[in-house]
């Protein structure tokens, strides 16, 4: 027998209220990349009421994810991340609605996503050239825009802060999508909040001979650790729940 909803948000209900628990629900959002940050951010979210949640990305489970991947398991190796995911998050709520989208977000496919129809658009995408693409087209719609800075080479889930793009510091894929945001002249059209960690750590035990701006182009190339990235990823959803226990209104369809 499944439980009801209002026995699996109970304790949310208690501390937030059912104004806020009421927004949770309402509210779309659109989650690319389920990663080490993104999965986490997607279960955070689901766990504390959202019901209705897109998942956008286009990789299937690699051995290599299972350290730091909410749904990555050994069992799961080869299938699409964001089915797995799916699954997982129906079994929390089976009432919830969770569309699984495995395609890549690019300039070129930007207008398939609809990000104008979502409350929120989460990005947790590794690429530096996918990133750069959806915070120019996040920023430019009503939604509310959230981004992951680099989550890998770090230890230390203490470290891990929020600020706007523009006073991120010591983080070099932040640096990286600014100068090229910069260099291309298109800017975003509005600040956002960030999350990220100055802590820069060495690989110890990776080919580190490669340019910096193609490792930050397949994050794979870096060290990474789950206590940060599900850091990073828990950071981001609690900016979602802060938004809306501010009193935050989804927006009217």
């Amino acid at each position: 027998m499944n439980p009801s909803s209002k026995a699996i948000f109970n304790r949310a209900e208690l501390l937030l209220g059912a104004d806020v628990m009421d927004r949770l629900a309402s509210v779309r959002v659109i989650v690319f990349g389920v990663g080490g940050v993104g999965s986490w951010c997607a279960e955070a979210l689901v766990r504390t009421g959202v019901t209705h949640i897109t998942l956008v990305d286009a990789d299937c489970v690699a051995p290599s994810n299972i350290n730091r991947q909410r749904m990555a398991t050994v069992s799961s190796v080869g299938r699409p991340k964001v089915e797995i995911l799916k699954e997982l998050l129906l079994d929390i709520n089976p009432e919830a609605s969770i569309e699984a989208v495995q395609a890549r977000f690019t300039d070129a496919s930007a207008a398939d996503f609809a990000l104008e129809t979502y409350d929120y658009v989460i990005d947790a995408i590794d690429a530096l050239s996918d990133k750069a693409a959806l915070i120019l087209r996040a920023t430019a719609t009503p939604a509310v825009f959230f981004s992951s800075m680099g989550a890998a080479c770090k230890v230390d889930p203490t470290h891990v802060r929020v600020a706007s793009f523009w006073e991120v510091r010591g983080c070099p894929l932040g640096a990286m999508l600014r100068k090229k945001l910069r260099k291309a002249g298109t800017l975003p059209s509005r600040d956002f909040l960030c999350v990220y960690d100055e802590d820069l750590l060495p690989n110890r035990g990776a080919d580190t001979a490669l340019p910096e701006e193609l490792r930050y182009e397949k994050r794979s190339h870096n060290g990474s650790l789950v206590t940060v990235t599900a850091t990073f990823g828990l950071t981001l959803a609690s900016l979602v729940i802060q938004d809306l226990q501010s009193g935050h209104t989804p927006l009217s369809r």
